[in-house]
């Protein structure tokens, strides 16, 4: 038997239609389905280790108010990849928008910064995802 590592954190993205959704994600992004519940409208998905799920507005969805475009509204999703370049390539490749270009980003903790190239998208349904491709850390100088 395969023992399958779980996330522990895993979105649950609420999408209007989860065919065009799930080719996003899966076809130009690059996450595989872990499984999908067609029935459901539901697909479980995972890029080295970055899972989460998408599943179609319906009756039964856990929604706490009213959903008004774009879905993801005040969220961004940061999802550690190998490599930004291949999956910006894909984006530009399908005519897909890009929020914001791949560009090298620092940020401060202590007295080190981690840097890491930053891409990010929008999918569908607004959720915004920020790629990143994690660079060496530097220590700060006075």
């Amino acid at each position: 038997m395969i023992e399958e590592k779980w996330a522990a954190l895993v979105p649950d993205l609420v999408c209007e239609y989860i065919e065009t959704s799930q080719r996003l994600y899966c076809d130009i992004i690059g996450f595989s389905v872990r499984f999908v519940r067609p029935e459901d409208k539901f697909a479980y998905l995972d890029l080295g280790g970055a899972q989460l799920m998408l599943e179609q507005l319906h009756a039964e969805c856990w929604i706490t108010a009213p959903l008004d475009r774009p879905f993801g509204r005040g969220m961004n999703l940061q999802i550690e990849v190998p490599e930004v370049a291949p999956i910006h390539a894909r984006l530009r490749a399908a005519g897909l928008p890009v929020f914001e270009e791949p560009k090298e980003a620092w940020y401060r903790a202590e007295d080190i910064e981690h840097g890491q190239i930053e891409m990010l998208v929008q999918d569908p349904d607004g959720y915004l995802l920020r790629f990143v491709e994690v660079l060496e850390p530097r220590t700060l100088t006075d």
